[in-house]
């Protein structure tokens, strides 16, 4: 990753963004079977990372996690500093 000024983008390498997105998927895929097969505990798991990551409720931890990969999907190619 290439982070030039506090003003400017992050620039990542092809791979770069399919590692981050297959973690992202991953993340989603257990937060999917925690609430599946879901217990007390892994709810409070599931609502502390939530809360870690200054979501709240699991709900929204989810959410954020589809959004990331869609942004990551759908993200403009960089462009040239030519």
């Amino acid at each position: 990753m290439t982070l030039r000024r506090a003003d400017e983008d992050a620039v990542l390498t092809a791979e770069q963004i399919a590692m981050i997105r297959q973690v992202l998927a991953g993340c989603s895929r257990v937060l999917t079977w925690a609430r599946q097969h879901g217990s007390l505990q892994l709810e409070t798991v599931v609502a502390q990372a939530g809360q870690a990551a200054g979501l709240g409720c699991s709900p929204g931890l989810a959410c954020q996690l589809s959004l990331a990969i869609d942004y990551l999907d759908f993200a403009p190619a960089a462009r040239s500093t030519r």
